[in-house]
């Protein structure tokens, strides 16, 4: 199978899985990167960033107009993150590719078992200044440092910390990401990754067009047995990934 083809594949997946939970997508996306298309860690986070975007743009166009979106308070816990995202993004150029991949297998492991275990946060219908700023911020650190946009982390958060209605998290996750996303590739602008834009533009391509059908799918399929594909997906993901680095 073509390097092209795999692209195109891997490009669904993400698409399907930012669509329909608002999370996994970007870790899926590092490791496809890495393994299946040959990308060093350095280039398969920057990259990640550029897809992940573009990707959560589409998404949060389909989710605003079913009017699934809290603008306000994703803006304001996205703010929150926007200083650690950028700091972050300068900081991973300098740490050895094997930290970075045994880092991203570790998360992915977390973002699978949270999945697995599927469980709802409570809805806690009062907003926490502190805890919003506290949980912006790691979220923000997260998405510079590993090129992820942190949905898995962010849906939860946005539920428990700023009582955004379970329906409206996914949608509101989006915006969050894309915030975070674009300062951490601000951050890595000045570095010296190139990206091969011959395999990101059909990964892109097909990421955009499984969005759309992963908010569809989100509505015909219940969260928990979607979450429970997905977790199961990430956790093989984290176990190869640390496998290999290790080796």
């Amino acid at each position: 199978m073509t390097a092209f083809v795999l692209a195109l594949l891997a490009g669904a997946l993400v698409g399907l899985a930012l669509g329909a939970l608002g999370a996994g997508g970007s870790i899926i996306t590092v490791p496809a990167l890495i393994y299946l298309l040959g990308f060093s860690p350095a280039e398969a986070t920057t990259a990640s960033l550029v897809i992940v975007i573009v990707t959560s743009v589409t998404a949060l166009l389909a989710y605003a107009r079913a009017g699934e979106v809290r603008w306000r308070a994703g803006l304001l816990f996205a703010a929150a993150g926007l200083l650690p995202a950028a700091a972050a993004g300068v900081l991973s150029a300098h740490i050895p590719a094997v930290v970075l991949t045994l880092a991203f297998a570790a998360l992915a492991a977390l973002a699978g078992v949270r999945m697995v275990r599927r469980r709802t946060p409570p809805e806690s219908g009062t907003v926490s200044g502190p805890r919003a700023a506290g949980a912006g911020a790691g979220l923000g650190a997260v998405t510079g440092f590993l090129g992820v946009g942190g949905g898995f982390l962010a849906v939860p958060a946005l539920v428990a910390v700023l009582a955004v209605p379970m329906g409206a998290a996914v949608g509101t996750s989006l915006l969050v990401i894309i915030a975070n996303a674009l300062v951490a590739l601000a951050a890595r602008a000045a570095t010296a990754t190139t990206l091969d834009w011959t395999m990101i533009l059909p990964f892109i391509a097909t990421a955009v067009l499984g969005a759309w059908d992963g908010k569809r799918l989100s509505a015909k399929v219940s969260p928990a047995t979607l979450q429970r594909v997905f977790g199961g997906l990430l956790l093989t993901v984290a176990g190869a990934m640390g496998f290999g680095a290790l080796l």
